[in-house]
């Protein structure tokens, strides 16, 4: 338990996964800890973001299968024995639902915090320099305007970005909306347009146009998801055109407006698109500014991200930093293992630095794309040199049986050793069949190795061992 006399003080300022994760794990190892929290445990990537998008789009992979079910021999009717021929969302009652489950995570965190005897302080934190050699103080404004000073022998900086905004594309709340801003709506859009094409904007587009909403995106680049892998992306494009979205590609947005119950986007080259509501997707911005960082000597990078190195560690003494707001990898399990990282490795536990080339990611689109390790572009360009085999799910059984048409495995291996050094899933549930590729990353097992592991037939995983076995060498 945490708080012994002669105990470490910790104090992290940020509740979301890079904080509290790092909280939890301080006070397994004996610390004193005190997170101080504005917004509410859990962050937005329980309150407004992570949570929040993914049950909504849980939503929209059930209207997807249910979309689909006539060709499983599936089929609708009314009271009155007539085929039933359309579907309808109650978008209230969904996004009264998103809403209620990321206020009951946000409180299980709290209660699990809690039980761990971590003090939580509401009010926002900012450091004040040491006057000595050891860590910076924070000081905490209570929402009464009062001011609370916590001494501290380390502090972790967790504070997250926020959607960025442009001056010519200002979110009113009501019709055009920043993703944290889209749990409000209560009627259903009648014409959406989404600005941004990466991961966030295209996993709000793939759920709006999946619940049967008209979708429009505009993309600045030459394909959906350039940071993807270019094959995945172009699976993504071609579902999402095939069930009815309009991709306007090489479109940069010049900016938003709206007049009455009108949206209108411009773009550069003059043309315009309207619609009822918009969504602006346009990337983040770290929330660094106001917290003393570069007073207390923390180096800033360019666009205000903290600058950690691989065991989160800043340029001050005694200040960690980890999640969003370092600009590392916007994941929450990136910013949860950064918190980690920096605990173990203040209070003297067994710590690994972080390794990006071990992460597995997802893009919760229709279908998903999942991946872990090193990517095509990088086999492509000559920075890795690797075997690659791509299966696509068509041949897979389970996915006939589900009527599965779209998505691949692709695995990457070394020629000569054969381990597995990267991996890409689509199709849907990618997020869960990416973890034995991910496993095979972190571990350097060969492909033969991961063949060889029995896999259930039939299932969707089949086809990682069938790469797999693609890949062996006599």
């Amino acid at each position: 338990m945490s708080g012994g006399p002669d105990s470490n003080k910790v104090v992290i300022i940020g509740g979301g996964p890079g904080g509290y994760e790092a909280a939890l794990v301080a006070a397994q190892l004996g610390a004193e800890v005190t997170v101080v929290d504005t917004d509410g445990i859990g962050g937005s990537a329980v309150l407004t973001d992570c949570v929040p998008s993914k049950t909504l789009i849980a939503t929209a992979e059930l209207m997807t299968d249910v979309a689909g079910a006539a060709e499983l021999g599936v089929r609708f009717q009314d009271h009155e024995g007539d085929a039933a021929t359309t579907i309808r969302v109650d978008l209230a009652r969904v996004n009264a639902r998103v809403k209620q489950l990321a206020g009951d995570q946000s409180a299980d965190i709290g209660r699990r915090l809690a039980k761990e005897d971590v003090t939580v302080v509401r009010g926002r934190g900012r450091l004040r320099p040491s006057t000595g050699r050891g860590a910076p103080s924070v000081v905490a404004t209570l929402p009464d305007g009062t001011e609370q000073v916590l001494e501290a022998d380390a502090v972790l900086v967790a504070t997250g970005a926020a959607p960025r905004t442009l001056p010519t594309a200002q979110p009113d709340g009501e019709r055009i909306l920043t993703w944290e801003q889209v749990y409000d709506l209560t009627e259903v859009p009648t014409k959406l347009i989404v600005v941004g094409s990466g991961v966030t904007g295209a996993e709000f587009a793939s759920a709006y146009l999946a619940l049967g909403i008209d979708v429009t995106l505009v993309s600045s680049r030459d394909r959906v998801l350039p940071g993807e892998d270019a094959d995945a992306s172009a699976v993504l494009e071609e579902v999402s055109t095939r069930r009815g979205m309009n991709v306007l590609s090489k479109s940069r947005m010049e900016s938003v407006t709206r007049a009455g119950d009108t949206v209108t986007v411009t773009l550069t080259d003059g043309r315009t698109v309207e619609g009822s509501h918009c969504i602006l997707a346009l990337g983040s911005v770290p929330n660094t500014d106001g917290l003393g960082l570069e007073e207390a000597g923390v180096v800033l990078e360019d666009g205000g991200f903290v600058n950690v190195d691989r065991v989160s560690r800043t340029s001050a003494r005694g200040v960690y930093a980890a999640g969003d707001c370092t600009g590392v990898l916007m994941l929450a399990s990136v910013a949860a293992m950064q918190g980690r990282i920096a605990m173990w490795h203040f209070l003297g536990d067994t710590v690994h630095p972080l390794d990006l080339k071990k992460v597995s990611s997802n893009v919760f689109t229709a279908p998903e794309i999942a991946t872990v390790g090193w990517s095509q572009q990088s086999v492509d360009s000559g920075e890795m040199q690797a075997e690659v085999v791509m299966l696509p799910l068509s041949g897979n059984p389970r996915a006939k049986m589900q009527g599965v048409h779209d998505g691949f495995v692709k695995l990457f291996c070394r020629p000569g050793t054969g381990i597995v050094v990267g991996g890409v899933v689509v199709g849907p549930r990618a997020s869960e069949l990416i973890h034995p590729v991910s496993i095979a990353v972190a571990e350097s097992l060969t492909a033969d190795q991961l063949a060889q592991a029995f896999t259930v037939y039939p299932s969707m995983s089949g086809s990682i061992a069938e790469a797999a076995r693609r890949l062996h060498h006599v």
